[in-house]
């Protein structure tokens, strides 16, 4: 690894060191993907990754071109050790909002992590961090919400690689049901081609129609 980049990443890990050295060991970051879109879910990831993880290229998943998501989910979810995700769907999302819906993802997320770390016998995560989301349901472990965490915290860092790929995932296998959309272009989010798209041929069952009101016709 280059110098540059483990400089990089040992301040990508500042917000961790902070509790390690108070002597908590299992730090989990969680992040989420979708919150945005015109369809499909939102999903929520949680991840707690070895005190001595140091995955090179790890970064908020926005900053990763897609290919290099999907190699960095693979090293990220092989050395986790424990990594969990919520999924929330659109008629949900309609029925609750976006941040229930949201805040209701990070509480399976870190249930499902959980689950995992009993099975290595490691107990639950000592302190979550988790970006910007407050007033949440964590379990009973203690936060902390970090404006932009996504880009300041290698754990949320690594959730958020997490999420990110896991909702594009399902994002195109939705495109092979509505091929008219092109999903696996543009992941449900709101471009001029899905804009076009909802005008051209109305919404289907992935949509949020709490989000997509706008853009349909009202005759």
């Amino acid at each position: 690894m280059k110098e540059k980049e483990l400089e990089r990443l040992t301040n990508l890990k500042k917000e961790e060191e902070v509790f390690y050295q108070k002597g908590l060991k299992l730090i989990a970051g969680i992040d989420e993907a979708g919150r945005g879109p015109l369809a499909g879910p939102v999903v929520v990831a949680c991840c707690i990754m070895p005190k001595e993880s140091m995955i090179e290229g790890v970064n908020d998943s926005k900053k990763i071109a897609e290919k290099k998501r999907e190699k960095l989910y693979e090293l990220i979810t092989n050395e986790a050790l424990g990594y969990g995700i919520g999924i929330v769907g659109q008629t949900e999302i309609d029925e609750i909002n976006i941040l229930q819906a949201t805040k209701k993802g990070l509480t399976i997320a870190i249930k499902e992590a959980e689950k995992m770390l009993e099975q290595k016998k490691l107990g639950k995560p000592d302190v979550i961090l988790v970006d910007a989301l407050t007033k949440i349901d964590t379990d009973g472990i203690a936060y902390k919400s970090i404006i932009h965490g996504d880009a300041i915290s290698y754990c949320i860092s690594c959730a958020s690689i997490i999420a990110k790929v896991t909702r594009d995932r399902i994002m195109r296998q939705w495109d092979e049901v509505y091929p008219q959309y092109n999903f696996s272009k543009h992941k449900g989010y709101g471009t001029s081609m899905h804009i076009q798209a909802i005008k051209e041929y109305g919404i289907c069952p992935l949509h949020r129609k709490t989000f997509t009101k706008n853009f349909v016709s009202k005759s």
